[in-house]
């Protein structure tokens, strides 16, 4: 689920430690510093950024992606540091896919950081000035529908292109899924990107996700007015679900695989120049395969 930096009240809030970024904790860098690898696959191993180096590598790898592979426009302090910085990152946890059998380049030391996911839990941005995705989607009726259960936002995923594949994509579900029972979180949410920022063009896609995977009211929410664009633009008679799940980005088809849910409305995001949907995937919502096939890989680790 891919985001974008802004000016918020968080970014006011943690100007300070952005000033002094090079000596940035994360969450998961102060609670977690000695943890575990959460899984592995050969020389790929995924787990939690434990030291402010990490997130820059992941930083460099975003800007990358993003920047230099993708359409996004840097603004000048991305553009001189080379890196893809927000102020949300000092309160994330970002989780890593590393491969101890490539080093990092330009740090000259350490595995390579080869994907990369940024999560957010619910504690920390209420305690901080909210979620990411509030900047594009009326969040808060979600939350307050549902006072019980604990949301984490997804955002900032990314791979190096060498590496996607289903086995780097796995790691990181994996990673996720783990960090999912180790915080007791109950529904995960984020902004996923498509190409391009002309919903016409764009109209099979859209419509294909707002006809099969429209979120149930009790799921649902809706783009901020200003920004709002119908996804509705061609009637589920005219769809060819086939061709509308090729010109589908393969994040976007692996959240629907998962079983997710579509917000109300699309918003375009001409600094990424992209056009966003809203993703909510309730835990309890995955498919029963996926379930089956994350536990069976808990165990096989155990």
């Amino acid at each position: 689920m891919s985001t974008q930096g802004r000016d918020s009240p968080i970014s006011r809030r943690l100007l300070p430690q952005l000033q002094a970024f090079g000596g940035l904790q994360t969450p998961a860098a102060r609670a977690h510093r000695d943890q575990p690898t959460l899984g592995r696959i050969g020389p790929l191993e995924v787990r939690l950024a434990q030291t402010a180096a990490e997130v820059r590598k992941a930083q460099k790898l975003r800007y990358r992606v993003f920047y230099q592979e993708g359409g996004a426009v840097a603004d000048p302090g991305r553009l001189f540091a080379r890196r893809d910085v927000d102020a949300f990152d000092a309160i994330c946890d970002h989780l890593l896919v590393l491969d101890h059998d490539a080093t990092d380049l330009a740090a000259k030391r350490g595995p390579a950081v080869v994907g990369t996911y940024r999560l957010l839990r619910q504690p920390l941005a209420e305690d901080y000035g909210g979620f990411y995705s509030a900047d594009e989607f009326d969040i808060a009726p979600l939350i307050a529908k549902h006072p019980r259960l604990r949301f984490l936002e997804l955002g900032r995923s990314c791979v190096l292109a060498p590496y996607r594949n289903r086995r780097t994509m796995e790691l990181l579900w994996y990673g996720i899924w783990k960090y999912l029972h180790q915080y007791q979180l109950d529904v995960m949410f984020g902004c996923a990107s498509l190409e391009g920022t002309d919903p016409e063009r764009l109209k099979l896609p859209l419509s294909f996700m707002h006809h099969y995977s429209r979120a149930p009211e009790n799921w649902r929410a809706q783009a901020l007015p200003e920004r709002y664009v119908e996804m509705n633009r061609m009637s589920k008679e005219a769809i060819d679900p086939k061709a509308a799940l090729r010109a589908l980005p393969p994040l976007i088809k692996g959240y629907l695989r998962l079983g997710c849910y579509i917000g109300d409305g699309a918003v375009i995001d001409r600094q990424f120049g992209t056009t966003d949907v809203l993703i909510i995937l309730p835990v309890a919502a995955l498919t029963a395969r996926y379930v089956q096939h994350f536990s069976q890989q808990d165990r096989e680790a155990a």
